[in-house]
């Protein structure tokens, strides 16, 4: 009895190592074949990621029930047959809540979605019909699995810093911070640290209250003045690392007069040694721990970008967008994914980007809207294109919250936007109301980086607006140009 008891067990250990192995044997031919895919969606706050990721996904699960997907091949051909959504693999990763997003967007009363302020995971397994590639010959239904990353677009400008020095660092954001829109603002802040002695001993109360006072700044910058190059994104986005001493550190300014041993030489428990120290950690802990964690594991890459807001905001506003495009977009390491490559270290080889909210706009701007983006790009478009990465450009809307149609003025044509206002305060912990059914022409949007000119003789009005009403979370959310996103995204690996 012993023996058959001991034989049993043996058995069970035996194939549960055989459905191991074969799991692990399934994922690598997954990865050989290219039926695995690792999206990585980012941008910077207020560009519209909850709601991008929320019609993805609704887009593909709810398929063939309402669904306007003419341009993604594998719906139009009649190839693609079904999605569902399973567990994600990484399970110390926070799910992204997809049921709490598409509630708020078919409520009786919709709203957008609360915003994420941290990294979180949705996995899709997508069944289709292969046709042409070498899976037809295997099978008649075939899987890819779709992992989507969702993460703060703030997170990605603390790359750079990687490279810099607690000195480099400073110099920088002080440079930024003596410049309009954010000298004034910074004015009370730069003369208290001008009253420190950077050598001296440090007031970990001090220390602390001015980290707060820093800290503060970013939220004004960003949520005031619609600023976009905030460091270190994690002060604003802090997820699990709120109210750590690692957050607790800020740019202290002309370090480069100090004498150089005297620098390298200071104390730990001077102001700059404990500054210096927990930039440090702040490097090694946060910024690497999340490149090595979850950048180097992406393959294809999607960044929203909102460009109406900072043309409302102003050039100011405008070109710190502008500068904040430049230091994301540096932080790449692009490459062509052979079979190697992807096995063992996959890289980004094709990069979407999005200009969000299309539908507050009419639809003849959308052209000039993918223009401003270009334009926005150019440099680094430029140089990555030549890793041999597929870019495409975009202007959509993930969630359509307008009608399009024309009104008569004064006896003539003119294209409008009709919707629901969303009147809304900025700023951290900002509420949201519902306003009035209105109809606008909202403005031109410029074709290319608007010069001094432009601010002189032009407004934008940008309104936001409230997610239409009627919508049910069985059928797929209005959008505009989901359809070519997927196309761009997926449908090479489903053919």
């Amino acid at each position: 009895m012993a023996l058959i008891s001991k034989l049993f067990i043996n058995k069970r250990g035996l194939d549960k190592l055989k459905n191991n192995l074969k799991g692990k044997a399934n994922e690598l031919l997954s990865r050989t074949f290219d039926q695995h895919v690792t999206l990585a969606v980012t941008g910077l706050s207020r560009s519209g990621k909850t709601a991008f990721i929320t019609s993805l996904v609704n887009q593909l699960i709810n398929e063939g029930n309402g669904t306007k997907l003419s341009f993604f091949d594998p719906v139009h051909n009649g190839t693609f047959i079904a999605a569902k959504r399973v567990p994600q693999k990484h399970f110390h990763v926070p799910r992204f809540d997809y049921d709490a997003a598409i509630s708020a967007l078919t409520a009786e009363q919709p709203n957008w979605p609360e915003p994420t302020h941290g990294i979180s995971e949705l996995r899709l397994s997508i069944r289709y019909q292969p046709k042409s590639s070498i899976l037809k010959y295997a099978t008649d239904m075939a899987t890819l699995t779709l992992d989507i990353t969702d993460y703060p677009g703030e997170w990605l400008l603390d790359l750079p810093m990687l490279k810099q020095t607690y000195q480099q660092w400073s110099q920088q954001t002080y440079d930024l911070m003596t410049r309009a829109p954010r000298a004034e603002l910074s004015k009370s802040f730069l003369a208290k640290l001008a009253l420190i002695d950077p050598l001296a001993s440090a007031s970990e109360e001090l220390l602390g209250e001015l980290a707060q006072e820093y800290t503060a700044l970013l939220y004004t910058f960003r949520y005031d003045l619609g600023l976009s190059v905030i460091q270190p994104g994690r002060f604003i986005l802090p997820g699990e690392l709120a109210g750590a001493p690692i957050l607790e550190f800020f740019p202290f300014p002309a370090l480069a007069s100090i004498d150089g041993n005297a620098y390298q030489n200071a104390p730990d428990d001077s102001f700059v040694g404990m500054l210096r120290s927990r930039y440090l950690e702040y490097k090694e802990q946060v910024v690497r721990k999340f490149y090595r964690e979850h950048f180097l594991r992406f393959d294809r890459q999607i960044v929203l970008a909102d460009c109406l807001t900072p043309l409302n905001k102003g050039r100011e506003s405008f070109a710190d967008l502008e500068l904040a495009m430049s230091m994301i977009l540096q932080s790449y390491s692009y490459g062509k994914s052979g079979l190697f490559s992807r096995l063992f270290s996959p890289k980004i080889d094709k990069l979407l980007f999005c200009a969000t909210k299309a539908d507050h706009v009419t639809p003849e701007q959308h052209a000039p809207m993918v223009a401003l983006l270009n334009q926005l790009i150019h440099q680094n478009k430029h140089h990555i294109s030549y890793e041999a990465v597929q870019i495409k450009t975009l202007a959509i809307a993930a969630v359509k919250a307008t009608t399009s149609g024309v009104s008569k003025y004064k006896g003539a044509d003119i294209p409008v936007i009709q919707g629901q206002r969303l009147a809304q305060r900025e700023g951290k912990g900002a509420t949201e109301v519902f306003g009035q059914k209105i109809t606008v022409f909202p403005g031109a949007v410029p074709n290319q980086l608007p010069q001094e000119n432009y601010w002189r003789s032009n407004t934008f009005n940008f309104i936001a607006f409230a997610p239409l009403s009627d919508l049910t979370k069985h059928q797929c959310l209005p959008h505009i140009r989901m359809d070519q996103v997927l196309q761009f995204l997926l449908a090479d690996k489903m053919i």
